[in-house]
């Protein structure tokens, strides 16, 4: 396949494949919410899909749907006052469980949260103001309101991706497939106000298309890792403040790496391989057809294959920040953290002890996680123990293993919430051979 054709493959992987679901929901929580105050069953009216949804920017597992829904500027007198805030949230969190008795909804300041199978949606009731914002209700610290502008963000995105040949969404996307597969604590916001400040410093991207896009991603993670630390970024048209969770130019550096890698591989038999590093499966290979057969070594041992891949069991939308480590120990050593020891470049030895941990996690409560441990080598194909399967955390949010098979392995940990992950972390295990 050529550069164009694996990219068209690419994004047709990445789009979202529910939409139909999602519609409906919106249009049952719009229709409750306009009987309750206006007394009307559209479900259409007085509503706007915000978010990446509304932007035109989401893919495939999206789980946090945005939606505002303008209440009538009659009853803003009757909100307007101590503790107004919070009897609004709780009267569209009540017209929606009248409307899903059986759904967990519930007011989360400054939204209400409808959880579905897969994804849920939060619903922000807001005023409309003669500028074009809207003023919405904050319960915390004493109760408040403040300003979004989601509308001047879908018009920008909107009106920038027909100047830039359609590029603009595209590049959006694809981003998002890099955040989910390497566990980029990056916000959707963020990630469309990135890829519109490169675009628009660049001429390049103006009419070139699918069969540009592999420069297109190196050039946007080469101005990704040598931006200058900030802790927020003003929005594409409406430049409220997208602050930055994590620092991502160390991420950026590694995906631009791998993209002069991919590139430099064109037409060879492994540049899918190297794509799909950068972003995932939905990157076409001309293996996906293969059967899951076996492994085999240089020396015709065969293994199973018996890995899992997390996004064929669960939808991935990363959201927070998750990071796992290693205590590496042997009796008469002293014992070291294995990013530590890849700091150094060393391997580690056959018959040490390895307790993989969760150091750090965003994730909120009520996440459980899961593990996975890939060996590879042909010490673990001889055997016949590649691995691979993803497994319950059982609450101890740890994983023992022994340095057995000599080779470069990896475990993976995935933080889930509300069957979608939300957080996810992988680190590389090299023992000698």
């Amino acid at each position: 396949m050529t550069t164009s054709e694996n990219f068209k493959a690419f994004l047709s992987n990445l789009a979202v494949t529910n939409g139909e679901t999602i519609s409906l929901r919106y249009g049952e929580i719009t229709c409750a919410l306009n009987q309750e105050f206006r007394e009307t069953d559209s479900k259409t009216a007085n509503t706007l899909r915000v978010g990446s949804y509304g932007r035109g920017t989401a893919i495939h597992g999206i789980s946090d749907l945005d939606m505002i829904y303008i209440v009538p500027a009659t009853l803003r007198s009757q909100y307007n006052n101590e503790g107004g805030q919070s009897r609004l949230l709780t009267r569209t969190s009540d017209a929606i469980k009248l409307r899903y008795p059986k759904t967990d909804v519930f007011v989360d300041s400054p939204v209400v949260r409808a959880l579905y199978k897969d994804f849920h949606i939060e619903v922000q009731p807001v005023f409309e103001e003669a500028d074009g914002s809207f003023t919405y209700p904050h319960t915390k610290a004493g109760g408040s309101w403040k300003t979004t502008k989601p509308t001047l963000e879908i018009a920008a995105m909107r009106e920038f991706d027909a100047q830039k040949n359609n590029n603009m969404r595209r590049l959006c996307k694809m981003v998002r497939a890099w955040k989910n597969k390497h566990g980029v604590a990056m916000g959707g916001l963020l990630i469309d106000t990135l890829a519109h400040n490169f675009l628009k410093q660049t001429t390049v991207y103006d009419t070139l298309s699918y069969g540009n896009y592999d420069a297109l991603m190196r050039d946007f993670f080469a101005y990704l890792k040598d931006e200058l630390d900030k802790e927020f970024y003003g929005a594409l048209g409406s430049g409220q403040r997208v602050n930055v969770k994590k620092k991502f130019q160390k991420r950026a550096k590694k995906a631009f790496d791998l993209c002069e890698a991919a590139i430099a591989s064109a037409g060879q038999a492994g540049e899918h391989k190297k794509w799909r590093k950068i972003v995932g499966r939905a990157f076409p290979s001309p293996d996906v057809a293969v059967a899951k057969a076996a492994y085999v070594s240089e020396s015709g041992n065969q293994a199973l294959n018996t890995e899992q891949f997390i996004e064929d069991i669960r939808q991935v939308d990363i959201r927070y920040f998750l990071r796992i480590d290693c205590r590496v120990t042997q009796a008469g050593f002293q014992p070291d953290w294995l990013r530590n020891i890849l700091l150094k470049n060393w391997r580690l030895s056959p018959k040490k002890d390895l307790e993989f941990t969760i150091t750090e996690s965003e994730a909120p409560a009520g996440s459980v996680y899961y593990w996975k441990v890939l060996n590879r080598g042909t010490e673990a194909v001889r055997r016949d123990c590649v691995r691979g399967q993803i497994e319950s955390d059982a609450g101890q949010r740890q994983k023992s293993e022994t340095t057995t098979f000599r080779g470069d392995h990896e475990v993976e940990c995935y933080a889930v919430l509300n069957g979608v992950v939300v957080a996810k972390d992988l680190i590389h295990v090299p023992i000698q051979e």
